[in-house]
């Protein structure tokens, strides 16, 4: 019977511990994706311990530089690709703050009440011989009822502004509503598809994820299918809701008549004539 020594002992743990070392050693490895430092360090390596006897093919070696190099290039285009990813969706921020301001549409089913009229929507495939729009509350229990008009049931996009009452006529309280529509299509045998859409103006844009914020709730820029001019903007606020905004309106006429009048006529001098110039492109923007 063999005898176990301590030696022999201390040998075999050695041995065991060595093993799984280089087993987790072996495993971590095959987890790391390998680089093209990587690829040079073989190629180096096996230049290093060809058999002098028995050297390695220039073909072959030829071949494997064209594949490093091929190798390089890659990892230089991908670089090349994610500074681009990141310069475009840079550009895409900055070209949202020229959106601020500005009536926006999308696709979307849900909106925001905030107290004022939003523009809801819808998108038809082809021509429908009805389209009803429920608006819904947060519980899904429909509050009020749109029926679009004949002249809005043809393909393309539509809006009808809610003022935001219920069927009682009662303002709701302010919060998130679904819109759920209901289309028929013109011609028998057919079906027709609605999307549902929402216009509202942008207040903000939040540059960190690239999001639009507006007034009936935030928005992808990609997901924008519409940008147009505001209704309210500051001249017709101005006119809108100045007291005195029969004479502001009736000066701007009469201003712009005056500047209609003499627009024909020469100055004098050209200092007159540039003076006169700034005057009429001044009264032009009123």
């Amino acid at each position: 019977m063999p005898t176990i020594t301590a030696d022999t002992f201390t040998t075999a743990t050695a041995a065991s511990t060595s093993a799984q070392t280089s087993s987790s050693t072996s495993a971590t490895k095959t987890t790391d994706i390998m680089g093209k430092e990587d690829f040079l360090s073989l190629l180096v390596a096996q230049l290093k311990n060809q058999d002098p006897l028995n050297p390695d093919d220039p073909t072959e070696f030829t071949a494997q530089l064209a594949q490093f190099s091929s190798l390089e290039q890659l990892y230089n285009l991908n670089t090349s690709m994610a500074g681009l990813t990141t310069a475009q969706t840079n550009s895409q921020k900055l070209a949202a703050l020229s959106l601020i301001g500005k009536d926006v549409s999308y696709n979307g089913s849900s909106f925001i009440y905030g107290g004022t009229p939003v523009s809801v929507g819808y998108m038809l495939d082809d021509v429908a011989s009805s389209v009803t729009i429920s608006l819904q509350d947060s519980n899904g229990r429909t509050i009020r009822t749109l029926q679009a008009e004949d002249t809005e049931l043809k393909a393309g996009n539509h809006f009808i502004t809610w003022d935001g009452t219920d069927t009682s006529g009662t303002t709701v309280a302010d919060g998130t509503y679904k819109i759920v529509l209901s289309a028929s299509a013109a011609k028998t045998g057919t079906t027709v598809a609605a999307t549902p859409l929402i216009s509202s103006e942008v207040t903000g844009v939040n540059l960190s994820n690239g999001m639009l914020t507006t007034r009936a709730g935030e928005v992808l820029f990609n997901n924008l299918i519409r940008v147009t001019e505001s209704a309210n903007s500051i001249q017709t606020s101005i006119l809108t809701n100045s007291p005195n905004n029969a004479r502001i309106s009736n000066t701007i006429m009469a201003t712009r008549t005056m500047a209609a009048t003499t627009a024909d006529k020469t100055a004098s001098t050209d200092d007159g004539q540039t003076a006169q110039d700034i005057i009429t492109n001044y009264i032009k923007t009123l």
